[in-house]
């Protein structure tokens, strides 16, 4: 894709590249400078559009991983992880490099968003690079006196993939209220006895909040990940009214 000026169009803004930071050997963290950024809430997304020299155009909404943000902030970060045969993600995560331009719009979305200010405990539970936006939520959680209970519970294929990693174990040693558990699917990290293997009602049982305590549910995955955890968390007696979802697919 054609590295070039662009101006904002119908929503669309022209967001510098400040930085760019590994997050895994498949992920990245893009810190995009974006003028007049109204503002977002936790969870939110944005889209991002490409441009090719022949005017072919592609466009893929990414999370949000910064905390939420008033009006007047321009510095956001999104987590891109590189998928195969993604046109886009593979353009985000190898190509894009400090002080290029990339167009982007939003934020986007209401439903699937945690706003600070109710004492209800909350269970976010992510696969793979669904857990950009639940670190929305933790990094908002941190910045808010006397917050509520928030666990976060997340399936990762190994160590080597896993997004967010170094920041979300020092998080849970020093965050108050806030604690991880890491479900390792495929490969564990060296030392830890643990098997890998699929989350499981088991595995969700010792895991996540109680539906005792009724907390608010935020999932976030690949479409198949989420459908499997909807249904574990009804089958353990979550109120289905408070599970919100949030899934993608492949073209990214």
């Amino acid at each position: 894709m054609e590295r070039a000026e662009v101006l904002p169009l119908n929503g669309w803004r022209a967001a510098r590249v400040a930085d760019v930071r590994a997050e895994s050997a498949s992920a990245r963290t893009l810190v995009l400078d974006v003028p007049d950024w109204p503002g977002h809430l936790a969870g939110q997304h944005l889209d991002v559009r490409l441009t090719a020299p022949d005017g072919y155009q592609a466009v893929r909404s990414y999370s949000l991983a910064s905390a939420a943000a008033p009006a007047g902030r321009t510095l956001v970060e999104i987590g891109v992880e590189l998928l195969e045969e993604g046109e886009v993600s593979s353009f985000l995560v190898e190509e894009v490099r400090p002080g290029d331009v990339l167009e982007v719009t939003g934020p986007l979305g209401g439903w699937f968003v945690w706003r600070p200010g109710t004492l209800e405990p909350v269970q976010l539970i992510g696969g793979g690079s669904g857990v950009v936006p639940l670190l929305s939520v933790v990094r908002t959680h941190a910045q808010v006196p006397a917050a509520p209970q928030l666990r976060l519970l997340l399936s990762v294929r190994s160590p080597a993939v896993a997004m967010y990693r170094a920041e979300l174990l020092e998080r849970a040693a020093t965050q108050p209220g806030f604690s991880l558990e890491v479900v390792w699917t495929r490969e564990v990290p060296p030392g830890e006895v643990a098997r890998p293997g699929r989350l499981d009602a088991r595995r969700l049982a010792t895991a996540a909040l109680p539906p005792a305590q009724r907390p608010l549910c935020l999932v976030c995955g690949p479409t198949p990940f989420v459908e499997h955890v909807a249904e574990l968390l009804v089958a353990a007696g979550h109120d289905s009214g408070r599970i919100r979802t949030e899934r993608f697919g492949s073209a990214r």
